[in-house]
């Protein structure tokens, strides 16, 4: 069984576009477990959820901030995992799950680790009894504030009394740190850089998901760089065809596919023409997409490693004036890239259609039953159950004003006949 889990201190969450995407990076990502830190959060409800993780199979847990300061939120998967047991602490989240693909039982504690260090000798002992009371196969994952070693700090050279609580808390709990992949700090800034993000787990929890690796992810929106803890191979699947709505947001777009569309001429009747004209222009679009437009996930995906590289050096040495300005249009460009997939990801779960589901569904039903015996004996209409013919005329009628009105959008008109004059 795969499984994916990723830890992030997010720098708060109170800004709707930054959740939106958030909710993007999410889908993205592929993953089954998420640990944000830092949310900035008194209160989480539902709907606040639903702005942050577009599928609906998601359950949560957290602990709310301390007036606009910390906060922790775990989400799942429940496709993936059953929570059978919840602890919330003073700095952690922690979870007793079981997967529903091979009810493997295991504990997670996501944490955000304090500042001061008397504290977090509390932090290293509330995980400490939350391990020992469940006695599972663990993973433990955070900003945990506390580095390992000096080289984990930029400038560090010595070790400190911090560092060895750290050190002991691992080695006391038997749990495995292994190597960061893709940079050596999880949080930077212009003037310093360290490690303070990572996941520890047992050798049992290792012993149930083979080939575990642990990398930081492209940082944005955020001066902490989300960490991924990932087993098993990665899911893959196949991508369909399909018209994307971010392509209407090209100038001239439309220009473009009519004089596509006026360059096919192909003969027989004029079904088989139009079908060969779709297909042509399906043709096109694709290699328009990729050798023009470009795919967006392949574009963000270049974007996040040129960004990597540049992280990187910094790490080592002082960026130039160009690099800093060049790092700065590559954050910017990233998130223009994730907007982008998000109206991709929209059109993909078929938002508009789920709402006008909600709304005609059962109307579409009575509808659909009714044509058996060539009437409508009944429909509700305002929550009231009527039998009444002309009611239910006037009803009709009203609704299906209303389903085809709309607001003003980028969609086929009378121009559009254009494109058939050769039929």
């Amino acid at each position: 069984m795969n499984l994916k889990i990723i830890s992030w201190n997010v720098g708060g969450l109170n800004d709707k576009d930054k959740r939106l995407q958030i909710r993007n990076l999410i889908r993205i990502w592929r993953v089954d477990v998420i640990c944000l830190q830092e949310t900035k959060m008194k209160l989480i409800s539902r709907g606040f959820i639903k702005s942050i993780w577009g599928c609906h199979h998601v359950d949560w847990v957290y602990l709310s901030s301390v007036g606009a300061s910390g906060g922790i939120l775990v989400m799942w998967d429940r496709r993936v995992v059953e929570k059978l047991e919840e602890a919330v602490g003073d700095f952690s989240v922690s979870c007793r799950f079981r997967n529903v693909g091979d009810n493997f039982e295991w504990a997670f504690s996501g944490v955000y680790g304090p500042n001061v260090d008397r504290e977090k000798r509390l932090m290293w002992e509330e995980l400490a009894g939350l391990f020992n009371w469940w006695n599972l196969p663990w993973c433990v994952g955070g900003d945990f504030n506390a580095i390992r070693f000096p080289s984990e700090r930029l400038g560090a050279e010595n070790f400190t009394q911090d560092m060895y609580n750290f050190f002991d808390f691992i080695s006391c709990n038997g749990l495995l740190d292994i190597p960061l992949e893709g940079g050596s700090f999880s949080w930077s800034n212009s003037l310093s850089g360290s490690r303070i993000d990572r996941f520890l787990f047992s050798s049992e929890w290792e012993e149930h998901y083979p080939n575990i690796h642990q990398k930081r992810l492209g940082r944005v929106l955020s001066d902490h760089f989300p960490i991924s803890l990932e087993g098993g191979d990665i899911r893959k699947g196949r991508r369909p065809f399909r018209f994307e709505n971010m392509w209407l947001q090209v100038d001239d777009f439309v220009e473009k596919v009519k004089n596509w569309w006026d360059s096919y001429h192909f003969l027989g009747t004029p079904s088989y023409k139009f079908a060969m004209k779709l297909k042509a222009l399906k043709g096109d679009l694709k290699k328009w997409n990729e050798t023009e437009f470009g795919n967006v996930s392949v574009k963000r995906i270049n974007l996040w490693n040129d960004l990597n590289a540049l992280d990187a050096k910094e790490e080592r040495v002082s960026l130039s004036d160009d690099e800093k300005r060049d790092k700065e249009r590559i954050r910017l460009e990233i998130e223009r890239m994730v907007l982008l997939e998000e109206i991709s990801w929209r059109q993909k779960s078929r938002v508009l259609w789920l709402k006008e589901g909600d709304y005609n569904m059962k109307f579409f039903h009575q509808i659909a039953n009714s044509n058996r015996s060539n009437s409508i004996g009944s429909l509700i209409f305002g929550g009231v159950l009527t039998s009444d013919q002309k009611v239910i005329e006037e009803g009709t009628v009203r609704f299906y004003k209303s389903l085809y009105s709309e607001d003003k959008h980028i969609r086929p008109s009378s121009r559009c006949a254009e494109f058939f004059e050769d039929f």
